[in-house]
């Protein structure tokens, strides 16, 4: 990291604190060495990318459309999208209430920072590791799920989480990838993340039916 990242940094807020900050982005977003898209894209490089300015993920599209007139992502903007994130881009599938706390957001905009003014510094991660957090047989990763299947399937699903990407304090499941769908799925179904109503419903399916799920909610678009 250099010096002047550094002190590019330091104008706009702690990056210190913006790391504690950050952890409530952790759950969605990667940044630094490593770092790769998941629930949503990875944030190294982020100052100067335009909106939706990473080929290889697929966003929402508001956002396409907020990149294709000429959104991109400095401070000022970056400050007005964390505020209200759904008001600024109308239907984005960001779920983040927001950071109503201008201090906050200027913190953790000074840590975004430190990860952008030279990301050839960065090490690009490997595009086909799975973020797991538990170990899943490598032949249930490759089941090809149904997506039509997985739509029967999904009723129960929908009575907490949305099906347009929305939250009501649930965290949404669209475009989740599947790989990582499959593998939190299994984790409740073996008891591996406590959530009691989660573990039932994983425990009441077999792996072709978390399999289709997985397919049908990355396939939905906002």
């Amino acid at each position: 990291m250099t010096v002047s990242t550094v002190a590019a940094a330091s104008t706009l807020g702690d990056s210190e604190a913006g790391e504690k900050v950050f952890a409530k982005c952790k759950g969605c977003h990667q940044v630094g060495e490593g770092a790769r898209n998941r629930i949503g894209p990875h944030l190294n490089g982020l100052f100067g990318r335009p909106a939706a300015g990473l080929t290889e993920f697929s966003y929402s599209k508001s956002i396409q459309r907020a990149g294709s007139s000429g959104l991109e992502w400095h401070a000022e903007t970056l400050d007005a999208f964390l505020e209200n994130p759904r008001s600024y881009a109308s239907g984005t599938r960001m779920s983040f209430r927001g950071l109503k706390n201008p201090e906050d957001r200027h913190n953790v905009i000074a840590y975004l920072r430190l990860f952008s003014d030279d990301p050839a510094n960065i090490p690009e991660a490997d595009p086909t590791a799975t973020a797991t957090d538990h170990d899943v047989d490598q032949a249930i990763l490759a089941t090809q799920g149904d997506p039509e299947y997985g739509a029967y399937l999904s009723s129960e699903c929908t009575t907490c989480h949305q099906a347009d990407g929305g939250d009501a304090g649930i965290p949404s499941i669209v475009l989740w990838p599947e790989d990582e769908f499959v593998v939190a799925m299994h984790a409740y179904k073996t008891k591996q993340r406590n959530h009691p109503v989660m573990q039932m419903i994983a425990g009441r399916l077999n792996d072709e039916e978390i399999a289709a799920l997985a397919a049908y909610f990355n396939s939905l678009e906002n």
